[in-house]
């Protein structure tokens, strides 16, 4: 899965799962452009950084065009903060939809030139929020869906040349997950309901989407990645009492 000579793109890509792609697509020798609002706290080894809000429409399609060469694009930037739908007005939760939704689309076209010439790939990053019921952010989980089905779109659209894959991602334990589960405690909990028994690192992630982006995945298109450590374990295991005898025999 080299990636020698190759350049990729990653948007958001200064921290947390985003961090861990650069690396993984750095590792595997790609020259791996970063692009985000503001540059990383801790400096990526050979990595380039291009300051860039991917949701100013104008300065993406101005950063490609600057641009010599996009064989890879990695569509990372998103996020959205907790947020009951009833706790905020309809623009708070459209901001959420623009940034996961909106801005990957915005950022696949300004770099679709680039990528048809070369016969490149885009990896949407995805969430396991696009595909169940995401209470407290509903609106990210909307988004995700959204962008699972835009990119199976672009398969389609963009084929043969230019290879469109989604990965759908769970739990990370990234420097950011203290404040999602609680501290330590609270991540030691949560890995507990994962079936292989943690939380995903962002090298995890990075490993799979330098798999979609290379020759190994050539014949991979319109196609959806788990990566979630088996997903999440049914709540009613927990709660039902049949054959539990047996079980605990």
């Amino acid at each position: 899965m080299e990636l020698d000579g190759k350049v990729a793109v990653v948007t958001g890509g200064t921290r947390g799962v985003g961090a861990g792609i650069a690396r993984s697509f750095a590792r595997a020798g790609a020259e791996v452009v970063v692009v985000a609002r503001h540059p990383p706290e801790v400096p990526l080894p050979r990595t380039e950084f291009a300051a860039l809000d991917v949701r100013d429409a104008d300065a993406v399609r101005e950063f490609f065009a600057r641009l010599p060469r996009c064989d890879v694009l990695v569509n990372n930037a998103g996020g959205a903060p907790y947020r009951r739908l009833a706790d905020a007005p309809a623009e708070r939760h459209a901001r959420v939809v623009e940034l996961n939704l909106l801005a990957p689309l915005t950022v696949s076209l300004a770099a679709h030139e680039h990528l048809r010439r070369a016969g490149g790939a885009v990896v949407m990053i995805g969430s396991v929020s696009g595909s169940r019921p995401s209470p407290g952010s509903a609106a990210y989980g909307a988004a995700k869906a959204g962008l699972e089905h835009l990119a199976r779109s672009m398969a389609v659209e963009w084929a043969p040349r230019v290879r469109v894959n989604t990965l759908v991602v769970g739990m990370v334990h990234t420097e950011l997950a203290h404040l999602h589960y609680g501290g330590a405690e609270g991540v030691e909990a949560v890995s507990r309901t994962v079936p292989l028994g943690r939380l995903a690192q962002p090298a995890d992630v990075g490993a799979a989407a330098v798999f979609l982006a290379s020759d190994a995945a050539a014949y991979i298109s319109g196609a959806s990645l788990l990566v979630h450590g088996g997903g999440e374990r049914p709540v009613f295991l927990d709660a039902a009492t049949a054959n539990k005898d047996s079980e605990e025999a």
